[in-house]
């Protein structure tokens, strides 16, 4: 049961008038609702008009012609990408590491930091409240890379998980990334427990967690892959890594471990309920059915899978067998736009393209990836993912009167399959982080041309290396 409202709070935000989309459990939704904040809880949700008799309401929002639902919750991304955005536009994915790795071998502190500003400030704009980093590229003598994330995110205003990731295999040991790009196995654990001891919050309503994050079978040694799930496990945080995303992969793991990812992944202590994958696109039944058994997660990214050539994971089937789903950007040098709330059309339209074909998915069912399965996959669905009352109160207002949805009756159809939807509100932790499109917390065009002057400065490092 979530924490109620904490006592005596008495200032109150009040949205009525809009379409409201629960998520809950029940998928219960209002033609005409409202909502009421508490201080940074939600406070009530239901039909017709708020409550009479509210006390202290410091601000009241006619939201007629709009949508609420949930924040949306990014369950994978990398943030320095943004700065290398446009580059092996044609290339699948072990050769776009390869391409890539020597430059963003290259990056230092303040990149980084701009790099994680222009990739919050997107997914904020865009609907997102719960944010993720997956960052994995600590160059050696390149500064406090994840507290430069980590503040980014603080600046942002939006929840964060800070995957701490990690590299110890190079390619004199027949790995992908260049020997001065990876750490050692020891220095890579140490640095992960500093992380998480220095920044890792486990309270209900935390704005910053941290999660144990070797980075793939194909850049990390086993022993990597099985002291981090001792080590996330010692210290109670959550365990993230990529799994089964290409066939190159699939081939590369029965070649080196003479078994394929999950086998493998389970070999070493990486299936359970602290533990999601992303991309999981070329799992077979009994790799569905051992991540079902064990609870194990998947970050599903549509764009970066098929910018790549990946193939189309079976989420339908992943779900129909009670795995947990929600939906990932990807780096941005995979996925350039760089936004949560296409993806939401994009899981939908791709995996029509499979072979559940119409069938796949739904917009509610999309919606629930975006939100609630998410939440779930990071570990957070007491907190996060539905509008309940207890819950935090992270949600967005989505603008649905205008050209692009006016025409289409059903609020979450035109979410989902319709244009990119403008955000005229949206609330983390009750405090606005959009307003009427536009980022209350930072400067867009000040984030906009420090990741420019810091991406020219990469690209004249990486081209005089």
């Amino acid at each position: 049961m979530a924490p109620s409202a904490a006592p005596g709070t008495t200032e109150r935000l009040v949205i009525e008038n809009c379409a409201v989309a629960t998520v809950d459990a029940r998928d219960t939704e209002y033609a005409t609702g409202h909502i009421v904040v508490a201080g940074n809880r939600i406070e009530s949700v239901g039909a017709g008009a708020a409550p009479e008799g509210l006390e202290n309401v410091v601000r009241r929002i006619d939201a007629t012609g709009h949508l609420a639902t949930p924040g949306l919750v990014n369950t994978h991304h990398h943030f320095y990408q943004w700065i290398t955005r446009g580059l092996a536009t044609d290339h699948n994915l072990f050769n776009w590491l390869v391409a890539l790795y020597p430059t963003w071998a290259r990056i230092d502190e303040a990149m980084v930091r701009a790099a994680a500003q222009g990739s919050l400030a997107m997914m904020a704009r865009g609907g997102v409240t719960t944010a993720m980093d997956h960052h994995y590229v600590y160059p050696e003598g390149s500064g406090d890379l994840s507290g430069a994330i980590i503040g980014a995110a603080r600046d942002t205003g939006v929840r964060f998980t800070l995957a701490r990731g990690s590299m110890d295999r190079s390619e004199k040991d027949g790995g992908l990334p260049p020997d001065f790009a990876v750490e050692t196995l020891e220095g890579a654990l140490a640095a992960t427990e500093e992380t998480v001891r220095a920044h890792h919050d486990a309270s209900f309503d935390a704005m910053t967690q941290v999660a144990v994050a070797p980075c793939s079978p194909f850049s990390i040694s086993t022993e990597l892959l099985r002291q981090g799930a001792e080590l996330a496990r010692r210290l109670g945080v959550r365990l993230h890594t990529h799994g089964s995303e290409t066939v190159e992969e699939e081939k590369w793991c029965h070649e080196l471990f003479g078994m394929g990812p999950t086998d493998y992944f389970e070999s070493t202590g990486w299936l359970g309920e602290d533990v999601w994958m992303a991309h999981c696109v070329h799992m077979n039944d009994s790799d569905i059915a051992a991540f079902a058994r064990t609870g194990t997660g998947v970050a599903h990214c549509p764009s970066s899978n098929a910018r790549l050539a990946a193939g189309i994971a079976r989420v339908p089937d992943m779900l129909a067998a009670g795995v947990p789903v929600g939906l990932g950007v990807d780096g941005t040098a995979s996925n350039e736009s760089g936004e949560l709330h296409t993806e939401l059309r994009n899981a939908l339209l791709i995996n029509r393209l499979g072979a559940h074909r119409e069938a796949a998915l739904n917009a509610r069912q999309a919606l629930r990836l975006g939100t609630y399965g998410g939440a779930q996959v990071l570990g957070r669905a007491d907190a996060i993912g539905s509008l309940e009352p207890g819950k935090v109160a992270d949600l967005v207002l989505w603008k649905l009167d205008t050209l692009a949805h006016s025409s289409i009756a059903d609020p979450v159809v035109a979410l989902v399959f319709g244009a990119a939807a403008p955000v005229t509100l949206s609330l983390v932790d009750g405090r606005p982080v959009v307003e009427s499109g536009r980022l209350t917390t930072v400067d867009e065009e000040a984030v906009a041309r420090s990741t420019r002057d810091e991406a020219r400065r990469l690209a004249r490092i990486a081209a005089g290396a």
